[in-house]
């Protein structure tokens, strides 16, 4: 193995990020707080961690052009998950088992071991009998120079599993064993396997924890699994499950078996936006989520991830995440409180009601702004409430409520000329007094919470500066709408009061 090989690599990619990135950073789709490339494509969160004091985010990403393609892990750290430093691309492909131009360093996870950082990755080649994954370990002193492991790769696909699907470990100590969940597949079901080290390098196959009957895809990608109180969460992305894109379930594991058990299901998101979740500890206990904002099996065509590619990158993280779990067992998925610090302009009022005439509300720039609300249930009596969101143009985003379907949607057919589809969900209403409302809008974002965070749709929106506007009315009847309050979110990555950000990533790069 030749690590200068893997040093040309990422030197002559970070040419190309640094030729490009003060073009780029202008372009009119970027977003305004959500985390995204300097340049080039980006999709699945990888190795997400809290590491000597700084919040570690890697990401799947291709610098050279806005198109997935000869995957790299690129860098960032940030003190609040909100302002970002770029440091230099962790990993690129140079070893026989993850360089190909239609593979490279696929996804995984992060892990810190006796003050350093291990990285532990999906390694993606293709050989005589066609694609293979592998998984393999690189490792930092420094937390931002890796070294790929000699011994790499330190797992093949065990008898039976699909050797093309067989990737993304998720790594994590207990005791003093290493254990490792990875997605498989086996006669077209969706798997998460075990595995176990004592020392991180030598891995056996302890089981198979859990697995799809087929009603959750051919292919479980990007598991992760974590206990939270004295249960514990499996969550993945099935691919060939037609609107399941992000799927969590609940249960018991036994580490003597090596099995888990669930009696718990759910979405963790509705939209078309959302996939490859991963999950952290922050130093305060909080459990932290992160999504890729897109999602493969809606995108058949490059056109279709939208213009932001035209600008020469595509592709940014769902707002961050902090997960709990209700004494049902069922998970919430708020965002994280950091976010307030992000406020600007704060609108309130105690009580309106809305009708069947439209009425204009206002929130930040109606661009990138938060709202928030609570719809009171026991003095509405319309058939559906109405809000329309990034509108101007002649274009705009739907976000109804149906309250005798009980049934949410979120239609962008005419959002923006771009996207399209509707993404539907049922709003559980029994017994409720209201129903809370929190929204999150960026340049090119729509992420909507509802019923206590448990029904979520996150869609991309690729709208102008233009479609700014904001209204509600009601079909049927009257809404009372209680607590409503929005704000402006200001701008991480391009405000003058920022710009130390850039200042610190040039100093690094030199």
């Amino acid at each position: 193995m030749s690590k200068e090989l893997m040093q040309k690599n990422i030197a002559k990619a970070q040419r190309e990020i640094d030729e490009k990135k003060e073009i780029i950073k202008n372009g009119k789709m970027r977003q305004h707080y959500h985390f995204m490339p300097q340049t080039g494509w980006m999709n699945d969160p990888n190795g997400l961690i809290y590491y000597k004091g700084k919040y570690h985010f890697f990401f799947q990403c291709n610098p050279y052009y806005g198109f997935w393609d000869y995957m790299h892990w690129g860098h960032g750290v940030s003190d609040d998950m909100l302002h970002w430093e770029y440091l230099p691309l962790a990993l690129a492909p140079s070893e026989s088992y993850d360089d190909h131009i239609r593979g490279g360093c696929f996804s995984g996870s992060a892990i810190e071991h006796e003050g350093k950082l291990f990285l532990m990755y999906t390694g993606t080649t293709k050989e005589a009998q066609g694609f293979v994954q592998t998984q393999c370990i690189a490792c930092s002193e420094d937390g931002i120079h890796f070294e790929k492991y000699e011994g790499n790769p330190v797992l093949t696909a065990p008898k039976g599993i699909a050797p093309e699907h067989f990737r993304d470990p998720k790594v994590w100590k207990h005791e003093d064993t290493f254990y490792m969940v990875c997605g498989g597949s086996c006669g077209q079901k969706g798997q998460a396997l075990l595995y176990r080290s004592k020392d991180m390098f030598h891995w056996s196959f302890f089981n198979v924890m859990a697995e799809s009957r087929g009603e959750w895809g051919y292919m479980w990608e990007c598991t992760d699994f974590y206990p939270m109180g004295e249960r514990y969460v499996l969550t993945f992305s099935p691919m060939g499950a037609g609107e399941h894109t992000a799927m969590y379930l609940v249960g018991d594991f036994d580490y003597e078996t090596g099995k888990f058990h669930s009696w718990i299901n759910g979405e963790i998101d509705w939209g078309f936006d959302y996939y490859a979740p991963q999950s952290f500890q922050a130093p305060d206990g909080r459990r932290i989520m992160v999504g890729w904002a897109n999602e493969w099996e809606w995108m058949p065509l490059w056109k279709d991830w939208g213009p932001a590619y035209q600008e020469g990158w595509c592709g940014s993280f769902n707002f961050p995440l902090e997960v709990r779990m209700r004494e049902d067992g069922t998970l919430q998925f708020l965002p994280i409180a950091e976010l307030e610090t992000l406020r600007e302009n704060p609108r309130r009022e105690d009580s309106f009601l809305v009708t069947e005439t439209e009425k204009e509300l206002a929130a930040g720039d109606g661009v990138s702004f938060e709202l928030k609300m609570k719809i009171d249930l026991e003095h509405t009596d319309a058939d559906r409430l109405e809000l329309v969101l990034r509108g101007g143009e002649g274009k705009k985003t739907v976000c109804l409520f149906d309250f005798r379907k009980a049934e949410m949607s979120v239609d962008r057919n005419e959002s923006d000329g771009w996207s399209r589809g509707v993404s539907r969900s049922v709003m559980y209403l029994k017994g409720k007094s209201e129903l809370d409302v929190h929204i999150l809008s960026d340049q090119s974002s729509l992420e909507i919470f509802t019923n206590q965070y448990q029904n979520n749709h996150s869609n991309n929106i690729f709208a102008g500066n233009e479609q700014n506007q904001l209204k509600i009315r009601t079909y049927g009847g009257t809404a009372l709408i209680r607590e409503y309050e929005s704000y402006g979110l200001k701008d991480c990555f391009r405000r003058g009061e920022n710009s130390h950000v850039n200042d610190k990533e040039d100093e690094r790069n030199g």
